[in-house]
């Protein structure tokens, strides 16, 4: 009898678990680009269970890219993902269907790298020098912003095209006087460059549009609210606990992608908590959008992109599905 009510109980819990399966909803999540420190928070919640426990079944897919990213989103090819704010609002502009719905770098990725022994010392020694990278570059892009803010000619500079691969090279070459790249990488410039190194950050000279941010395709929000809720809330919770404990993030990051080295992959997640700390992040809640800043950062991208469409910017994001009491501390 013992041996029946036994084997009936893991029948049960057996047939409990597969409805709890096939109820989970599956969800695709691209990245903006591959997998790195930046990453890990969900990497961890995800292993953890905690999106499981939320109903999601959720795939992790690899990124080329905020463009990609934003456009597959914006087509429904995955129903959420993670891209540099400016640049989805420019898909946006041209017929993209997506909302952002949780800020991660509340402070702008952007800056700006030179040797000093190049005799540059700010930004305004930029004029009459080479600045290199890509030509679709979100910075080569706002660059008249830049300029206005630090009282330069837009055309005062000369663009060269460099892979996004070869920028450190060709700087370290003086092929290319100047070059631009995302703050999270920002060790490895220091690394390479050491007390030569030179930079100024976008936020610095008074242009910071809010960075890396959760997008969700529109029309499955519409759908799904609980699911991107759920979402959010678990993904905000994990950037919360990784920003007070990075260690055990770190360890599903790795676990999950082979070739990553811990070194510097806390180096990256340690600069990304700078760019999430910020006002809004410690008072407000974690990856929450300011009004204010939402419209500048559309007058911004209206100024400098091609928008094919010009749209609301108050119907492009939302505060909704954030739990106000999670905020940074880090």
């Amino acid at each position: 009898m013992k041996i029946f009510k036994l084997t009936l109980a893991a029948i049960c819990a057996a047939v409990i678990l597969a409805g709890s399966a096939q109820a989970a909803e599956k969800v695709s999540f691209i990245l903006n680009w591959v997998a790195g420190g930046d990453h890990a928070p969900v990497y961890w919640a995800k292993s953890q269970g905690w999106y499981m426990d939320k109903g999601i079944d959720l795939t992790i897919e690899q990124g080329k890219g905020s463009t990609l990213s934003s456009q597959r989103v914006g087509i429904g090819k995955n129903q959420l993902g993670i891209a540099d704010l400016g640049t989805a609002l420019v898909n946006k502009g041209k017929g993209a269907d997506l909302v952002a719905v949780f800020n991660i770098y509340a402070n702008s990725p952007y800056g700006f790298y030179w040797k000093k022994s190049s005799g540059i010392k700010t930004i305004k020694d930029f004029a009459g020098k080479k600045i290199g990278n890509p030509p679709w570059d979100a910075a080569r892009q706002m660059w008249p912003a830049f300029a206005k803010a630090s009282g330069m000619a837009p055309d005062s500079v000369t663009w060269v095209n460099i892979k996004p691969n070869a920028k450190i090279a060709a700087l370290k070459s003086d092929a290319i006087a100047v070059t631009t790249s995302f703050y999270n990488i920002h060790f490895i410039f220091q690394k390479v460059f050491g007390d030569d190194m030179g930079f100024v950050a976008g936020r610095d000279i008074g242009v910071n549009p809010y960075g890396n941010s959760v997008i969700a395709n529109g029309k499955y929000l519409k759908a799904n609210p609980g699911v991107v809720k759920s979402f959010v809330q678990v993904t905000q919770k994990a950037y919360a606990a990784c920003a007070k404990n990075a260690d055990p993030c770190i360890d599903a990051l790795i676990a999950a992608n082979s070739g990553l080295k811990r070194g510097s992959s806390l180096a990256n997640w340690a600069l990304v908590k700078e760019l999430m700390d910020a006002p809004s992040s410690r008072n407000g809640a974690l990856g929450y959008f300011d009004p204010a800043r939402m419209a500048a950062d559309y007058k911004l991208i209206e100024a400098y992109f091609k928008l094919k469409a010009p749209f609301d910017i108050k119907k492009t994001y939302t505060n909704d599905f954030l739990d106000m009491s999670v905020k940074f501390s880090g």
